[in-house]
């Protein structure tokens, strides 16, 4: 029984823990086609990231360009240079997160 009670505590403790780290998490995927890089972002529980800032930056961290996403989570733009290029999501509140390109993937898109 005193082992039972423990494991349940200890349960309860990592759960409780790993709630607020979900909290802030947001997805961006991007990718390169035809001379364009697509980007999406979007929530956890699937709500697409609308009005996001996209920040843009080559491997030196020097910014590109930015925009936002639209209503649909969505933002493209033309491929500035062929780099690796970190693409960047600012979805307010903490929520934010990064992607990477590689250079290969941004001349393949090409």
């Amino acid at each position: 029984m005193k082992y039972v009670n423990c494991l349940l505590v200890v349960l309860f403790v990592v759960l409780s823990a790993s709630g607020p780290a979900l909290a802030h998490k947001v997805n961006l995927f991007a990718y390169a086609q035809g001379g364009t890089i697509f980007t999406e972002s979007y929530f956890p529980d699937g709500r697409a990231v609308e009005g996001g800032k996209v920040l843009v930056y080559d491997r030196n961290d020097t910014l590109l360009l930015e925009g936002v996403t639209d209503t649909q989570g969505l933002f493209d733009f033309e491929i500035p240079e062929v780099d690796d290029l970190k693409i960047v999501i600012d979805a307010g509140m903490g929520h934010k997160n990064s992607f990477t390109l590689k250079k290969a993937e941004v001349e393949a898109g090409k």
